[in-house]
C-alpha cells in the first residue's frame, strides 16, 4: 500500500535531519517494555547501554527527559515466583488462575497488573538510580497519571518540578502510576504521557524507542512488502489507518497510540521520531542526524504555542465535541471571537465546566479546542439561543460565551 503525498515525504525531496537536530537542546526519549525486556524480566544490559547513550546525550549538553514503561513487565516474573515460594510445593499450578495468568499469557485482572507494577516499580527505579549513577548522573523519579495532566494546578507543579530538576542537571524518569491508575492499564499510554510531557518542557523532540524500525505503510511483522517511511509530513486519516492495532505482549504500546503521540506533539511545533529501540547507539544516531526511524515533522516550525495553550489544546483528553455553524467557524478562526450558543448547532459527549471540548465544522472536521463554561446537558439546552436568552434558561449564573476566546485554541489544519 502507498500512501499519498499528502501524508508523506515526496522521494525527490529530502531533509537535511543534521541540521534540523543540530537545533534540539531538550529532548524527551519515551522507552517501551519491549525494549527493555528479555524474555520475561527486564534485562539489565538492555538498560544499560541505554543509561550509557542518555549519559553520552547529556554529555554533549543536550537534556534529558526519560520516559519509561517495563514496571508491570518487570513485577510480573518477580510476583509469581514469589507466589510459588510462599505456597510451597504442594501448590498445583493448573489450578492457580493467578499464576496461570503470568505463565500463560492471558490477561490477569486489574488488581493483579497493578500488583505487578508496585513490585516491579521499586525495581525499574532502582535499576535507573544505579546506572545512572556509574556515569556520574543523578536521576529522579515521578510517577504521574492523567489527572495529572488534567489539572491546571498539578500540570504546573510538575512542569515547576521538572525545568527545576533540569536546571540542577537531574535526569527525570517517568511512568504512569499504574499502581493506582485502573484506566490508565492500557494500551499506549506512556506513549501518550511522553507526548504530554513534551509539551510540557517544551521539549525540541520526543524520541520514541520501539520494537520497530519506525512507521511502515504495513505492520512489517505481517507484510514482508512494508515499506518503511522516512518522513512523515502529515497525520492523515490514511496513516492512522495504516498504523494497525496493539502492540507485543510485553507492552502496551501500538503504533496507533504513537501517532497518536506524534499529532499531540507535531500540533504543539515539536518534531518526533519513531525508531528501534535494538539498534545500536540509536539515540545518537537520531541525534547527530542520520536517516533512522521515521521523522514526524511539526505542522507548523515558527508556531510554538503558549504553554497554557499547550495545555488546552494537547495535554488533556477532549471530554466532548461542539458542532458549528459557518458564521461560528468564521468568527473563531478569522475574527478571534468567543463561541456563542448562538453559532452551535449540535452538542455531543459527556463534559462539564473547565473540561476541554472540541469545536467541528459542518464537515465535522475538528477546527479549534477550548475550554467550556458550560455542562454537556447545559449547553445543550442553549445551543442555537441568544445571548439575552440565557438567564431565563440557565438562571442568574451563567456565560455569556461557551467558550472564551482566550481559553480557545485554533488547530493548524483549520
Amino acid at each position: 500500500m502507498g500512501l499519498s503525498s499528502s501524508s508523506r515525504l515526496p522521494k525527490n525531496r529530502t531533509i537535511n535531519r543534521k541540521q534540523l537536530f543540530s537545533a534540539v537542546k531538550r529532548v524527551v526519549v519515551k522507552v517501551g517494555s519491549s525494549t527493555l525486556t528479555e524474555g520475561t524480566d527486564l534485562s539489565l544490559t538492555k538498560m544499560e547501554r541505554l543509561v550509557e547513550e542518555l549519559s553520552q546525550v547529556k554529555q554533549n549538553g543536550i537534556e534529558v527527559v526519560l520516559v519509561t514503561s517495563g514496571a508491570i513487565a518487570a513485577g510480573r516474573g518477580r510476583l509469581a515466583h514469589h507466589f510459588l515460594d510462599s505456597a510451597g510445593s504442594t501448590l498445583d499450578l493448573s489450578q492457580s488462575t493467578k499464576v496461570a495468568s503470568y505463565n500463560s499469557g492471558i490477561n490477569p485482572v486489574i488488581p493483579e497488573l497493578q500488583a505487578a507494577a508496585a513490585v516491579g516499580q521499586i525495581h525499574l527505579m532502582y535499576g535507573y538510580k544505579q546506572l545512572f549513577e556509574q556515569f556520574g548522573h543523578l536521576a529522579a523519579m515521578i510517577l504521574v497519571t492523567q489527572d495529572d495532566f488534567d489539572h491546571r494546578q498539578r500540570y504546573t507543579h510538575i512542569s515547576d518540578t521538572l525545568r527545576t530538576l533540569l536546571r540542577f542537571g537531574v535526569i527525570p524518569v517517568i511512568n504512569e502510576n499504574d499502581t493506582v491508575a485502573v484506566d490508565e492499564i492500557k494500551v499506549g499510554d506512556n506513549d501518550t504521557i511522553s507526548a504530554y510531557v513534551t509539551n510540557l518542557v517544551e521539549a525540541d523532540l520526543l524520541l520514541i524507542l520501539s520494537d520497530q524500525a519506525g512507521f511502515y505503510t504495513r505492520d512489517p511483522r505481517k507484510c514482508p512488502e512494508a515499506e518503511l517511511i522516512s518522513t512523515i509530513i502529515q497525520i492523515t486519516d490514511e496513516i492512522r489507518g495504516a498504523a494497525g492495532g496493539a502492540g507485543t505482549e510485553r507492552g502496551t504500546g501500538g503504533m496507533q497510540t504513537k501517532i497518536r503521540a506524534a499529532e499531540i506533539v507535531t500540533g504543539a511545533g515539536e518534531m518526533m521520531v519513531i525508531a528501534d529501540g535494538s539498534e545500536p547507539m540509536v539515540v545518537n544516531q537520531v541525534l547527530s542526524g542520520r536517516e533512522v526511524g521515521t521523522l514526524f515533522l511539526p505542522l507548523d516550525a515558527t508556531r510554538r504555542i503558549s504553554a497554557r495553550r499547550r495545555w488546552i489544546a494537547y495535554s488533556r483528553p477532549t471530554r466532548g465535541v461542539l458542532f458549528v455553524d459557518d458564521g461560528a467557524k468564521k468568527a473563531l478562526t478569522m475574527g478571534g471571537k468567543s463561541l456563542l450558543p448562538s453559532g452551535i448547532r449540535h452538542v455531543s459527549g459527556d463534559f462539564k465546566f473547565g473540561d476541554t471540548v472540541s469545536c467541528c465544522d459542518n464537515n465535522h472536521q475538528e477546527f479549534a479546542r477550548g475550554l467550556v463554561n458550560y455542562t454537556t446537558q447545559e449547553a445543550k439546552q442553549i445551543l442555537g439561543k441568544h445571548t439575552r436568552q440565557l438567564q431565563e434558561i440557565i438562571g442568574n449564573f451563567y456565560y455569556d460565551e461557551v467558550i472564551h476566546r482566550d481559553n480557545l485554541v485554533l488547530l493548524k489544519s483549520s
